[in-house]
Order: structure tokens, then C-alpha cells, then sequence
């Protein structure tokens, strides 16, 4: 049945993409913070500010995302896929099947190296749209190359390395 903590949007090579209510929760406050980055660093009218960081929203989670897709093309090729991508609060997490063997150390490494290298090329492209559209006048386009290459390259990227726990 329908749940209100957490919606289906879809699936992809058979597994189930959801998102819980605290997306929308971690959507707002990405808004939030990205339209006062916005104005306080590109000192954008309050209005430009928040369409900016309106836009930014949908571009971390689209990065977001295409890493966690990483992970499943890797996941699926070592023979141990993933049964759902959920995005939660700031990010999206992975679940795989309950009742998975332990898996040996090597296909637990593959897996696990299947997102950063979609987030670099990501943030490699991101990178050339900000050279690209440092010239267009409105910088709007150009900010948000710059969050997009940032938040790819930084956080998804190198972020992955870091032993937080919930990283890769």
C-alpha cells in the first residue's frame, strides 16, 4: 500500500528507487543553503539567489544518483546486485538484499569502487561547462556549473575515501 514515509518513483535493472520523506526535508534545507551561498558569495539579488539554489537541488541530486548507479552496474557485474536506491535526508543510501552472504573482501571493494569513478567524470564535465559558461553574463548558468563540479568532485568523489561509516 501507499506509505507516507516513503514514496516508489520507479525502478532500473530491477531495482526499486525510493525516496522517504526526509528527502524532501534535506531538498529544502539544500535550497536553503545553496540560495544563501548564492547570495552571499555571488552577492545575488535574493530573488536570483534562490532560483539558483531552487536549481541546484535537482543537479546534487541527479550526481547523487548517477554515483549511486555506478554501485549497481558494479554490484550487478560482480553478481551481487543491489535491491533498492533510497534517497534519505541529504543522501542516497543503498540496500542490498537482506539476507546477502558475506561477501569476500575483493567483491565488497568492487562494489564499493563502482560510484567515485562516475562522480569523476561527472565533475570533469561539470568542470568544463565552468569554464564554458564563465562568459555568459548572468553567472547563473556558471554558479551552478560551479556547485555541480564541486559537489561531484568534492563529496561524491574524494568524499567516497573518507571512513565516516556511511561512505564507500
Amino acid at each position: 500500500g501507499w506509505d507516507v514515509r516513503k514514496v516508489t518513483l520507479g525502478q532500473i535493472w530491477g531495482i526499486t528507487i525510493n525516496a522517504e520523506a526526509s528527502a524532501l526535508i534535506g531538498s529544502l534545507f539544500l535550497w536553503l543553503g545553496q540560495s544563501a551561498l548564492a547570495y552571499w558569495l555571488l552577492r545575488a539579488p535574493l530573488n536570483e539567489a534562490l532560483l539558483a539554489g531552487f536549481l541546484a537541488v535537482p543537479l546534487f541530486w541527479l550526481g547523487d544518483f548517477l554515483h549511486q548507479l555506478g554501485h549497481a552496474w558494479v554490484a550487478r557485474r560482480v553478481g551481487y546486485p543491489m535491491k533498492e536506491i533510497r534517497f534519505r535526508g541529504f543522501l542516497i543510501v543503498t540496500l542490498y538484499p537482506r539476507h546477502e552472504p558475506k561477501l569476500p573482501a575483493r567483491t565488497h571493494i568492487k562494489r564499493a569502487l563502482g560510484g567515485p569513478p562516475v562522480s569523476l567524470v561527472i565533475g570533469i564535465l561539470a568542470f568544463g561547462l565552468v569554464l564554458l559558461a564563465r562568459n555568459i553574463p548572468n553567472g547563473l548558468v556558471w554558479w551552478l556549473s560551479l556547485l555541480f563540479f564541486l559537489q561531484n568532485f568534492f563529496i561524491f568523489f574524494l568524499g567516497a575515501f573518507l571512513p565516516l561509516g556511511f561512505t564507500d
